[in-house]
């Protein structure tokens, strides 16, 4: 019983330390945090955005960054809020690992290994890996279980 709960607090804690990090990035777009050169802000705005995902996507046409960048925003947003409330859990969690190893694998090929590193996007990628996995268990009956 005691193991069962740490598991469920464990799965809580990744959901929301993994929601709050993509809707976080989605307010800093926004300005919400603050313009950039403030504390803590990376973006402060989309222009600054488009700028960080043209340099991550360079094979990319200049006309098509605004809209990577609004389907990163809007997939980190509903991702966000789906790990928050527990929505299609599994399908979240899978999507979100992708989408993480997509910006891991961005990042070390087009800027470096280290800001990779530095922004932990292989952390949360295994964290999102992890509750996926953990929303996949077994029970004794045969049936699927999130806890």
């Amino acid at each position: 019983m005691q193991k069962e709960n740490s598991l469920r607090f464990v799965l809580i804690f990744a959901r929301i330390a993994l929601a709050t990090a993509f809707l976080s990035a989605v307010v800093d777009r926004f300005g919400l945090w603050g313009k950039i050169g403030d504390l803590g802000v990376s973006w402060g705005s989309m222009d600054y955005f488009y700028r960080h995902v043209a340099k991550l996507t360079p094979w990319a046409p200049a006309p098509l960054i605004p809209v990577l960048a609004w389907l990163v925003n809007v997939l980190e947003a509903v991702l966000g809020l789906f790990l928050l409330f527990g929505i299609q859990l599994r399908m979240t969690a899978w999507l979100s690992a992708i989408l993480l190893l997509i910006f891991a694998i961005s990042m070390a090929a087009f800027q470096s290994l280290k800001l990779a590193l530095n922004f932990s996007v292989l952390t949360c990628a295994a964290c999102a890996y992890l509750v996926y996995l953990t929303c996949t268990t077994e029970t004794p009956q045969g049936t699927r279980q999130t806890p």
